[in-house]
């Protein structure tokens, strides 16, 4: 999407990054008058509906197990309140404010497509809460991924009645507080209003947004730092060939060893071991094609999967037009569920190989690296410790891997009987991609250790860029010092994505011939 262009929520296509810029406020969203006329016809079905009394699950009967008990016309709006109130059971500490965001940002989305039978009104109240930064506070535990996500949704929805809480331009206040200060008054939902708010996925789908875009960044951070590291350890670019690759062509195989062999042409450390007498190195260097390939394919299915979702109708019932209402099951978790399980394990994997190479580092096995990455030990720890860290996180995130959507625990009295644990599978997969992110800024201080003691021999134009960088905010270590700041230094280089920035820069430099730019597809877009 074009600079300071206006997302059309409902028609646009909505990826990852879009959500995101949309979240943040980077992107502006508006709704279409083709949309509004959608929206429009859809409430006016449902409307109806409630006119001629035919049974609608959801407009004029009672929820799940209640599915066969009729409400009247006049309780119609008493009903949807109720459901809000009566679905808002979740529990745990509050998700953090951009998930919150996004899951408005996914909700408004869907309900614009206008299958919904959502009113014009409240889906304009949706849009003023995330413009205005009025972000309600939604519980991360409570959510078995089907009927979608129901009671997030439903605290993500309660501010809309004066009940909940909502974070205001950084100030936690009631719902309450939220009318007093904006003169704003509650909402009266229709019929299906209510459901048509807490049905649906985007608990879960926020989510997979929030991993997917971490989970880019840690990738594409893996194979920078894997590249200085083989240039500390002084490992082989053979790995990395091509001709090697194409006997065995995994897209994110093929795409890792270009990157990395990109990253390390025009080096003199590479051209200083060339004729050594090492005949392969270890795993942790020499499958970082394969590894950090394997890592990347999982990524790719879970963007494909992802979009598919963000794009979607996840309500129920769906008002597909005047003659045609279908009570079926597109809030079910199951898509995201799986998919995210098997991130979850990928990312483990990412983190699990930057660990082998941390230790590996500190061995003191490479010529000219002292063991534990410091010349003066025994009064000095060197870098041991750190590999401490490493191997925690790494092991908690191993305990982390087991999928959540191969369990299932009926509710609802039987009707819902089989359910996705999409929303744990979304918590773990994030917590995990977070343990990752520590992990690699662990390999990123150590590689930048190892580095300097190749020195005076110099490595191509991006790492050499990119250890200036890291020596901008740490510097070489000749003894023991808190290395918890060094680690949260490290941490910040990740996230601000600063290394990433810096090799994008020298990649898209006149007359620099590095062969692999960063290919779109692996992008969050």
């Amino acid at each position: 999407m074009e600079k300071g262009a206006s997302f059309q929520y409902g028609e646009d296509h909505l990826t990852a990054g879009l959500a995101i810029s949309l979240a943040r406020g980077e992107t502006r969203g508006v709704v279409s008058e083709r949309s509004w006329q959608k929206i429009k016809e859809s409430h006016e079905v449902v409307q109806k509906i409630v006119d001629k009394g035919n049974p609608v699950y959801g407009i004029n009967t009672g929820f799940g197990p209640l599915c066969t008990t009729s409400i009247s016309r006049e309780e119609t709006q008493i009903l949807q309140k109720n459901i809000l109130q009566s679905h808002s059971v979740g529990v745990g500490e509050p998700i953090d404010i951009e998930l919150a965001k996004l899951m408005l940002v996914l909700k408004i989305h869907s309900l614009s497509k206008g299958y919904s039978g959502i009113s014009e009104r409240t889906l304009k109240r949706l849009i003023w809460h995330l413009e205005e930064e009025a972000i309600p506070l939604v519980p991360s535990q409570g959510s078995v991924g089907a009927s979608g996500d129901l009671a997030p949704l439903s605290h993500l929805f309660l501010p809309l009645l004066g009940l909940g809480k909502v974070d205001y331009k950084g100030e936690l206040i009631t719902g309450a507080e939220l009318f007093k200060r904006t003169a704003k008054t509650p909402l009266e939902l229709g019929p299906k209003e209510g459901l048509a708010l807490i049905n649906g996925t985007q608990f879960i789908a926020a989510h997979a947004v929030k991993v997917l875009d971490i989970f880019y960044n840690c990738l594409t951070h893996a194979d920078i730092i894997g590249a200085m590291m083989i240039e500390g350890l002084q490992g082989s670019i053979k790995p990395f060939y091509n001709e090697l690759h194409s006997l065995r062509p995994f897209k994110g195989t093929q795409h890792v060893a270009r990157r990395v062999k990109s990253l390390l042409e025009g080096s003199e450390i590479m051209e200083d071991h060339i004729d050594c007498e090492r005949v392969q190195d270890p795993y942790s260097l020499r499958c970082i094609p394969q590894v950090h390939g394997a890592s990347r394919n999982t990524w790719l299915h879970l963007k494909e999967l992802l979009e598919v979702e963000l794009n979607s109708v996840t309500d129920n019932p769906v008002i597909i037009d005047k003659d045609l209402t279908i009570s079926g099951g597109n809030f079910h978790g199951q898509p995201l569920a799986m998919v995210l399980d098997y991130a979850c394990l990928a990312a483990s994997e990412l983190g699990n190989i930057s660990d082998r190479r941390v230790y590996l580092a500190l061995e003191g096995n490479s010529p000219g690296i002292p063991k534990l990455l410091m010349k003066e030990t025994g009064i000095n720890s060197g870098y041991m410790i750190l590999q401490y860290t490493s191997a925690a996180l790494a092991s908690e995130n191993k305990v982390l891997c087991f999928p959540a959507s191969a369990d299932s625990i009926p509710t609802s009295l039987g009707q819902e009987d089989h359910v996705s644990m999409g929303s744990i599978s979304g918590r773990k997969a994030l917590q995990v991609i977070e343990n990752v992110e520590k992990i690699l800024a662990i390999e990123l201080l150590t590689a930048a250790q190892a580095f300097e003691f190749r020195k005076p021999l110099r490595s191509g134009a991006i790492l050499e860029m990119v250890h200036k960088e890291v020596r901008k905010k740490v510097p070489f270590a000749s003894k023991d010092r808190v290395f918890a700041d060094d680690i949260e230094e490290g941490i910040q280089l990740l996230k601000e994505r600063t290394i990433i920035s810096v090799v994008k820069a020298i990649s898209n430099k006149k007359g620099y011939s590095l062969k692999t730019p960063f290919s779109k597809e692996f992008e969050v877009y």
